[in-house]
């Protein structure tokens, strides 16, 4: 099982980022013409939160390629044990696999309305249909499963503080996106909160 983390985790964050990021990220900007990155750039406390995951995002890499070089090492460092059943593992592997499918369906079902940050400069349009029916936030409900699942497979302190800061980071921008939207759609949004819940619905 050591032998397939250690392949896995590193492969599933490059493709995960490769496609949700990269990918996503150039497709978006020949059909809007500007890059979808607008996470701003000074010294404010909105700019400080893009950092702050870009932040996390460049630890995750350094984490996972530690851990291709030193799978033993990784995996018992600052290990929590709570468990050593490998059924804990695969549902964890399942977890992330599941989470990056719904993260590229809910990203396609956004089309040119998929942003990294609030875009101030470009009305962009309200999406409430697909994965969107069931999730205010799809794209960062399949982050958070997919840090939980990572916990689940290396059941670490690292990969814990991973799931734990990645998450407290994703749940200020979505309430930063929530103000902007709020003011971008009006009724529109204040409806379309009242049908969903920022993470999933409760009915």
């Amino acid at each position: 099982m050591t032998d397939f983390i250690r392949f896995f985790i590193p492969f599933y964050f490059i493709l995960f980022f490769a496609v949700s990021f990269l990918g996503i990220s150039i497709a978006v900007a020949r059909k809007i013409g500007k890059s979808p990155d607008v996470l701003p750039k000074d010294d404010s406390a909105y700019a400080l939160v893009g950092w702050y995951f870009k932040l996390i995002m460049a630890a995750l890499f350094i984490y996972t390629f530690l851990f291709l070089l030193f799978p033993e090492t990784m995996e018992e460092a600052f290990k929590i044990p709570l468990w050593e059943a490998e059924e804990v593992q695969y549902a964890g592997i399942i977890m992330m696999i599941l989470a990056f499918i719904w993260v590229i369906i809910a990203q396609c079902q956004m089309r040119e309305s998929w942003r990294i940050g609030i875009d101030n400069q470009m009305k962009t349009e309200l999406i409430t249909h697909g994965l969107f029916q069931y999730s205010r936030n799809p794209v960062f409900l399949g982050m958070t499963v997919s840090l939980a699942g990572f916990f689940l497979v290396v059941p670490t302190a690292v990969t814990f503080l991973f799931l734990l800061v990645g998450s407290i980071v994703m749940q200020i921008q979505i309430r930063l996106e929530e103000e902007y939207l709020l003011k971008q759609h009006g009724p529109t949004y204040q409806s379309y909160k009242k049908r969903v819940g920022r993470m999933f619905r409760l009915y």
